[in-house]
């Protein structure tokens, strides 16, 4: 049963914010057993690349590329109602990523400073849509829908062993590029490039706990959107109605046995019965075999003495996924991947059909970001453009500043030209 913490009493004060110890501790297992993976792929590229993915990977005889008619039959296969949904669902997201892109600017700030910045699409980017125990067709979505949106030339799709839905989502937004390979194998490949997989500008997508230690120590050779790990859900509510709580907590603990779920309420009868309904919901469950062990390890109820404690609680945590039963609250909140509000707005629904990505930071990264934007997949670079008159009023200040520094060509630079 979900561990229930009375932040009243003294003793249970220290407890409820020790699992993340646990967790940076198995991240540099996977960190040191991913370094070979990298650097043979590094270092043998293709030859490694093909061997792992047979390997870990399930490949078999089969091409690393998928071929076009291939993912033209899996989308012909595809139940209708599956195509209805992702079509629906496509349309909201490319909706809500137009509106997140920057626009572009360039205007006179002063008298002869003209300033702004053009916006630039990524060259190539690469979308890792896990495909393990749950494959995860909505990932596809979440990741290459922004990347189209933001006018990205090339979009490359990992996966390790790709559904009917991840092949047919793919014919469906028309990639060209899909790779049946996962894991650490996959980023090294698209981080370095190999004869099969050219190199990309930066990668993104969740994945595995050795997706996410390769991402970490390739960050430096290529863009990552942020270093994922366990998916985590955080709910606020003073009171509500327990069956939709335990619901949503139920929704986030069934990705994955490291899975974290947690309520914080004032209420000690809210409490209880929201840990009694998690218990009668998991009885007829069919995930409840994953679900139970992320319920019992890694979740916990926690009881305040107030809201504005639970509030500051919460910051802390900076949850992946943040539900405010009370959207009064939301005025209070610092730091989260996304914040879903009211009774009516179930995480569930952000994962697939609302418009945002679901792609977001775990472990607290939402204290540096929010979750994967369509700005995300572009460049905003700075345009200067001067007057005589206007280089002549600034003059003093960038010789000044240059000679301080001792950069003499830098005043020089400025000298020079016929208007000063």
């Amino acid at each position: 049963m979900i561990q229930i913490f009375n932040l009243n009493k003294k003793s249970d004060k220290l407890e409820l914010f020790d699992f993340g110890f646990e967790r940076q501790r198995a991240s540099l297992e996977y960190e040191s057993a991913v370094k070979p993976i990298l650097e043979a792929i590094r270092r043998d590229g293709d030859e490694a690349l093909v061997s792992y993915a047979r390997e870990l990977d399930g490949l078999g005889n089969q091409a690393l590329r998928v071929r076009q008619d291939e993912l033209e039959r899996a989308a012909w296969a595809m139940k209708p109602e599956v195509k209805k949904a992702v079509q629906a669902a496509v349309v909201n997201i490319r909706q809500f990523a137009e509106a997140q892109l920057p626009k572009e600017r360039f205007e006179e700030f002063s008298a002869g400073r003209k300033l702004g910045w053009i916006v630039r699409p990524l060259d190539a980017v690469g979308c890792y849509v896990p495909s393990g125990r749950y494959p995860l067709p909505s990932t596809l979505l979440m990741t290459a829908v922004l990347a189209q949106t933001a006018g990205v030339h090339r979009i490359c799709v990992t996966s390790p062993r790709p559904s009917v839905e991840i092949l047919g989502c793919a014919h469906m937004l028309g990639i060209q590029e899909l790779y049946r390979v996962g894991g650490a194998q996959a980023i090294a490949a698209m981080a370095f490039g190999t004869a099969s997989i050219k190199r990309v500008d930066r990668i993104v997508g969740p994945g595995n706990a050795y997706v996410a230690a390769a991402k970490k120590l390739l960050a430096g050779d290529v863009g990552i959107d942020f270093v994922a790990g366990p998916t985590e859900i955080l709910i606020l509510a003073k009171d509500g109605d327990a069956k939709l709580i335990a619901a949503d907590m139920l929704a986030q603990a069934e990705h994955d046995v490291t899975a974290s779920a947690m309520l914080f309420t004032t209420s000690e009868q809210l409490a209880q019965a929201v840990a009694e309904e998690i218990e009668h919901q998991l009885e007829t469950l069919p995930t409840a075999d994953v679900a139970r062990q992320s319920i019992n390890k890694s979740s916990a109820i926690a009881i305040f003495p107030n809201m504005d404690l639970a509030v500051a609680a919460a910051n802390m945590q900076a949850p992946e996924h943040l539900s405010l039963h009370h959207p009064e609250l939301l005025k209070k909140i610092n730091n989260a991947g996304t914040v879903f509000l009211g009774p009516h707005t179930p995480e569930s629904a952000g994962d697939y059909a609302c418009g945002p990505s679901h792609v977001l930071p775990t472990g607290g990264a939402a204290r540096l970001r929010g979750g994967l934007s369509a700005a995300d997949f572009v460049k905003v670079i700075a345009v200067h453009e001067l007057s005589a008159e206007a280089l002549a009023v600034l003059a003093p200040t960038i010789t000044t500043l240059a000679r301080a520094e001792g950069l003499e060509a830098h005043a020089r630079a400025v000298e020079v030209r016929p208007a000063i």
